[in-house]
């Protein structure tokens, strides 16, 4: 059974559907039990699949107006206005659309999905926030895309779900002076237990902070770690540190019914 986490803001609009999917619910076997919706894993396709139709059915959209790009931590936002294929899938961390029925999805495990909502103008998105994306635009770039399709700030409800927690979260150096070079600000979301030891780095904190820069109608979070809750996430730093061959993705998802 399909419990995704739901935004209150994103829940008040009827016109909207949407959910953040964690790893339960799917047929996924073994280290992709269960509802593992990532079609660039080695699961297998057709089981990834049934996954992913099992979401779109919860969301009110059919199992091919599910929609997930090929994410490559960029700043990319783009305007999808029918669906494609797997063999087809465009480059991009941000997809908008003002067409009803396509479900925009964004998939991580550790990154910071974030879904977004003007239902005055029927417009929606999901943009997927690893460090370099957030750090390099992809959330500013999802909300102007959304406003050129006629969207206003004021009135876009956007809502971070589940990614990597801050105790979970530890870089290097070289990690800390991505951020430092861009701004001194950044450095408060850099914390050590001492002097000498390497920096944790607040994920969550780091885009609800860039998502308020931007005055929209309303921010909310309904993170929750992924790496520290196996039951309910897949986690690519969990993975890494089991030494497993591969992980799963979780899906989030939002489409104007």
């Amino acid at each position: 059974m399909l419990k995704p986490i739901q935004s209150e803001a994103l829940s008040r609009h009827a016109r909207v559907a949407h959910g953040f999917f964690g790893r339960q619910g799917g047929v996924s076997e073994g280290i992709y039990a269960s509802l593992n919706c990532g079609l660039g894993s080695k699961d297998a396709r057709d089981v990834v699949g049934e996954n992913r139709r099992r979401v779109a059915h919860q969301l009110g959209a059919t199992p091919d107006g599910l929609l997930t790009a090929y994410q490559h931590h960029s700043a990319d936002a783009i305007v999808v206005t029918e669906p494609w294929t797997f063999e087809t899938m465009p480059k991009a961390d941000a997809l908008v659309t003002a067409t009803p029925g396509i479900a925009v999805g964004a998939l991580a495990a550790d990154c910071a999905p974030v879904l977004f909502a003007d239902a005055e103008a029927g417009i929606v998105a999901a943009a997927h926030a690893g460090w370099k994306g957030a750090l390099g635009g992809v959330l500013e770039s999802t909300v102007a895309t959304m406003e050129r399709l006629g969207a206003r700030r004021a009135s876009i409800s956007a809502t971070l779900g589940p990614c990597i927690g801050p105790t979970a979260y530890e870089v290097g150096p070289e990690f800390e002076a991505n951020f430092i070079t861009k701004s001194a600000d950044y450095a408060g979301f850099f914390k050590r237990s001492s002097a000498d030891a390497r920096p944790y780095f607040d994920l969550p904190a780091f885009v609800l902070a860039r998502l308020g820069a931007m005055r929209l109608g309303t921010v909310e979070s309904q993170t929750r770690c992924t790496y520290s809750c196996a039951e309910h996430f897949f986690s690519y730093r969990r993975t890494t540190h089991r030494r497993e061959p591969d992980y799963g993705r979780q899906i989030s998802a939002i489409v104007l019914l």
